[in-house]
């Protein structure tokens, strides 16, 4: 005999409406996202770049003032004269996403940082800052 009014207990757990409501909310948050955290990591790794080349930048001063002239390689050991380097033995910035090479006269000198092919940085952009100060990314300065 059942008693009336009396209902059976509902199973708990989750109905397959309800899973699939779940999941087309995360796949919205998701595509919201994971493309603005892409380039978030693109300009954090463009910004340490930059703040690598202006320490490198100021090296080359430190050994233009030391032999009037300034360092030709980035790679080769730091020693404090032309004939050294800026020290950055790897070639690279220190996440590894932009090569960093030195082109320098005897008056002057351009660093420039260019995006390692195959990485998330690739068409980011070069990025140089010269002798007189100037810094570019791409056509623009920064």
């Amino acid at each position: 005999m059942i008693r009336a009014g009396f209902r059976p207990a509902r199973h708990a757990g989750f109905t397959l409406i309800e899973l699939i409501v779940v999941m087309v909310i995360i796949a919205i948050l998701s595509a919201i996202a994971i493309p603005g955290y892409r380039q978030y990591a693109v300009r954090s790794s463009r910004q340490a770049a930059q703040s690598q080349l202006v320490e490198l930048g100021s090296i080359q001063e430190k050994i233009f003032l030391n032999t009037n002239a300034y360092a030709s390689s980035a790679s080769k050991a730091y020693d404090g004269t032309a004939a050294g380097g800026l020290g950055v033995t790897a070639g690279k910035t220190l996440d590894g996403f932009y090569t960093i090479s030195v082109t320098s006269e005897t008056a002057s000198h351009t660093i420039t940082a260019a995006p390692v092919a195959g990485t998330r940085q690739a068409a980011d952009g070069t990025l140089t800052i010269n002798s007189t100060g100037q810094r570019t990314w791409g056509t623009r300065t920064w």
